[in-house]
Order: C-alpha cells, then structure tokens, then sequence
C-alpha cells in the first residue's frame, strides 16, 4: 500500500515568453504547488475543460500564442470555475474589461507579489 500523498494546490500558468513561464512556475513549485504550464491559450483551454475544478490559481499574460488572448481566456477560467483566482498581467495597458473578480497585474511584477497571491489563492 502507498502512502496518500497530501494535498497540493494546483496552479495553470500560461505564458508564451518561456523563460518568465519557467520563472513563474518555479516560484509557485517552491511554494508547494502543482503546476500545469501553457504557452497559448488554447492549451490552457483544454486543461480547463479537463480540470478547471482543481485549480485554484491561474496567471495568463494578455498577448499569447494563438487566436485567444489571455483576457478572453479569464472570461473561459471564470465560467468554468467562479472560484478560481485568476491574474491577468501584460506590459501594456488593458484595453479589454476582466470578467469579474480577476485581477490585473502591470508588469513588471515582483515575485513576492506571486507568492502572496499563491498564499491567497490557497486560502480561497
């Protein structure tokens, strides 16, 4: 018999740059977290589809590989989970309104702000 393996917080990142999405998933993997990575939002469609009940944090950057931006998929997120902590973040200016209780973030960011945002995410 295995040992039951305790409970991980699961976070979906998804952002095209590789190196911040490495950054961004070593921050949350330091913190104790399971994370799904994707470069479009696409990808991360498909992991909502599967699996959006078992995350409890999401951050997409705005611009993305593919058709769908990431404002479009925090609207996907929130229908399929209202819970789910989702932060949108881009360099530019959001020109698009967030469905409601997203947050957004203008980079640059601190990875201290990832980590208390992981920390409240965990608690929700």
């Amino acid at each position: 018999m295995g040992q039951a393996q305790p409970f991980r917080a699961t976070a979906l990142i998804v952002e095209d740059d590789v190196m911040q999405r490495e950054m961004l998933c070593l921050l949350l993997e330091e913190s104790g977290y399971q994370v799904i990575q994707c470069e479009s939002a696409e990808a991360a469609e498909r992991v909502l589809e599967k699996s959006a009940g078992a995350l409890c944090l999401m951050l997409t950057d705005v611009q993305l590989a593919g058709r769908m931006n990431g404002v479009e998929l925090a609207y996907v997120a929130k229908e399929r989970n209202p819970k789910l902590d989702v932060v949108v973040t881009s360099g530019r200016p959001l020109k698009q309104p967030l469905p409601e209780g997203a947050k957004f973030w203008a980079k640059p960011w601190a990875p201290l702000d990832v980590l208390r945002e992981a920390e409240i995410a965990q608690m929700s």
